[in-house]
């Protein structure tokens, strides 16, 4: 049943809006803020799979081999003792390099498919139960991580818990974008990024307390790795758990034809009465675009009935459709080169990269890396408060500065003082420094902005297609930097950061020439952006569509720019 405008919608020209683009707003709103909270923990899964890999790498007892013998008993007719060599879980691995990218980057390589399979999965049983299905899966392949006792075996389970982590880095976006208001989107959103972060600096302390379970040598624990791998289960179980009281997404429930259940759903996210007109105005959008994706659809593919290859099409039409591949282009792209401004690099080897540059002693190294994930968290906050006040476009140009300040400086002191750290050790720790800062300016923004431009730019019909493509992009790129960090830090060395600072260099200039800002427009409007809607036929098609359901004219809908309309806010 459409809703009814006339009666609840104040005279055109009027200004709608749920609140302010800042952090204030968010505090007045604690329900969304508590669902963005909530739904990030999705998020800390993917941040602390990331960084607990990088500690157990460097756990003794699950690498290292050591010398001497274990002495046990033997059969009486031979010999009453048996001398046999001391050796750990995984020592291949220690050794290895080739081995060891490959252990760190099967994750990523599951994270791909998570990603790229969980769009239609999203569409099919909604945002809400494919988190839950995630969880499910996080929990088999977490489980058989920590009980492992060969090598195949913890491959087998990093590339299942990556099939989790990429559907939950593709869904849970997606369903913050779709749950928040236009003011406060890229700060929800950005919870995403908070999560992440937040899980990686448990992961890194964790791991460092754990090396002292029965002591840093020979004689360590093996639950000194095990435990960490273990521990990532408990996050993923309160989540599965609390999937059954989070909320249906509005937008999904309506492109379902559930249209009393989105009202009432919406409703119960903005906290106004149903009667409320921002309600009914809200609904007449979503309503609007899913309609008009629809009788857009069924022109353009007229004939064809079957869902999987309407889904077929409509993955097609990102590549060929000119609006749709400019939008895929720009959220493929900008997952792409956070990866390669060195992130990953840092997350997953940070251990052995303050190892190399002078900080030999597996505790210190461990220490560094801790600080990395403290720095991560911290520097994710001011995202969060002013985000939608700052805008993506100047967000990720400072960032791109200041990141690549830090990459130039670290690849500089690293080629002065290489293969002289032992008597420089200020320049060690002045490496460091510069790795800490690189990672806050990573944190704040280009680690933020890019879970938000595209969960945001997309229309409904193919968003969780688009979403699941441009994740799939930052999973492939993340899967290439695991696999081939170790040989470029063993052959190029002080190059590989030279590297990650030219990437930084055309991040500046693509966001300056290509990237529009799209702070404070909301979802169904971000064809005015990209001309999704321009040709004369959507135009009438989307005249049409408005009349049908009674849109009134002349009605803007949060709006963040200056205006001479009256603004009503709660």
């Amino acid at each position: 049943m459409s809703p009814d405008p006339v009666s609840a919608t104040p005279l055109a020209g009027v200004e709608v809006t749920y609140g302010q683009s800042n952090f204030k707003s968010l505090l007045k709103e604690p329900y969304i803020l508590f669902l963005a909270c909530f739904a990030s923990i999705g998020g800390f899964l993917f941040g602390y799979d990331q960084g607990v890999i990088s500690g157990v790498l460097v756990t003794n007892n699950f690498v290292s081999l050591v010398s001497g013998f274990v002495r046990e008993t033997g059969p009486p007719c031979i010999s009453p003792v048996v001398d046999k060599p001391k050796a750990k879980v995984f020592p291949l691995l220690a050794h290895d390099t080739t081995l060891e990218g490959w252990l760190v980057s099967v994750l990523t390589l599951g994270a791909l498919f998570g990603a790229l399979t969980n769009g239609p999965i999203a569409d099919r049983i909604s945002r809400r139960w494919s988190i839950l299905l995630a969880n499910i899966v996080f929990l088999v392949g977490s489980i058989i991580q920590a009980s492992a006792f060969s090598i195949p075996q913890i491959f087998i389970g990093r590339f299942i818990a990556g099939l989790a982590v990429g559907q939950l880095s593709m869904i849970v976006p997606l369903y913050l974008s779709e749950l928040s208001p236009p003011a406060t989107r890229g700060s929800l959103v950005a919870f995403q990024q908070v999560g992440i972060t937040l899980g990686i600096v448990v992961a890194f302390w964790l791991d460092y307390a754990t090396q002292f379970i029965g002591g840093t040598g020979e004689h360590q624990s093996p639950a000194s790795w095990r435990f960490p791998l273990a521990f990532q289960t408990v996050p993923s179980v309160i989540l599965a758990i609390g999937t059954f009281w989070l909320p249906f997404s509005p937008r999904w429930l309506m492109m379902q034809g559930r249209d009393e259940e989105a009202r009432n759903t919406l409703a119960h996210i903005r906290r106004v009465p149903e009667s409320d007109y921002r309600i009914q105005l809200e609904m007449l959008e979503i309503q609007t675009s899913v309609i008009f994706d629809r009788e857009t659809s069924a022109a353009m593919y007229p004939g064809v009935h079957s869902p999987f290859q309407l889904l077929l099409k409509r993955y097609w039409s990102l590549f060929t459709v000119r609006h749709l591949n400019k939008r895929l282009f720009i959220a493929c792209f900008i997952q792409i080169m956070q990866q390669f401004t060195g992130i990953n690099a840092i997350i997953y080897y940070a251990p052995q990269i303050f190892m190399k540059i002078g900080l030999s002693s597996t505790t210190v190294s461990l220490l560094a890396t801790g600080v990395v994930g403290i720095i991560d968290f911290i520097a994710t906050i001011p995202a969060i408060a002013f985000l939608d006040r700052w805008g993506r476009r100047p967000v990720l140009l400072a960032g791109a500065v200041g990141m690549g300040i830090c990459q130039l400086i670290v690849a500089t002191i690293y080629a002065v003082y290489d293969d002289k750290w032992s008597s420089n050790r200020g320049a060690g720790w002045a490496c460091a420094v510069f790795i800490w800062l690189y990672i806050a300016n990573f944190a704040w923004s280009i680690g933020c902005v890019n879970w938000i431009i595209p969960s945001e730019i997309f229309p409904p019909g193919v968003r969780s297609q688009a979403v699941g493509v441009a994740i799939g992009s930052n999973w492939l790129t993340n899967f290439i930097i695991a696999l081939i960090t170790p040989r470029l830090l063993n052959s190029i060395k002080f190059g590989t950061f030279y590297l990650f600072f030219a990437f930084c260099v055309v991040i500046f200039f693509w966001v300056l020439f290509w990237v529009p800002e799209t702070k404070g427009v909301r979802i169904e409007e971000m064809d005015k952006l990209f001309g999704g809607n321009n040709g004369t036929e959507d135009i009438q098609r989307m005249d049409s569509i408005r009349q049908r359901l009674g849109v009134p004219e002349g009605v803007v809908f949060e709006k963040q720019t200056p205006s001479t309309s009256h603004e009503e806010t709660i």
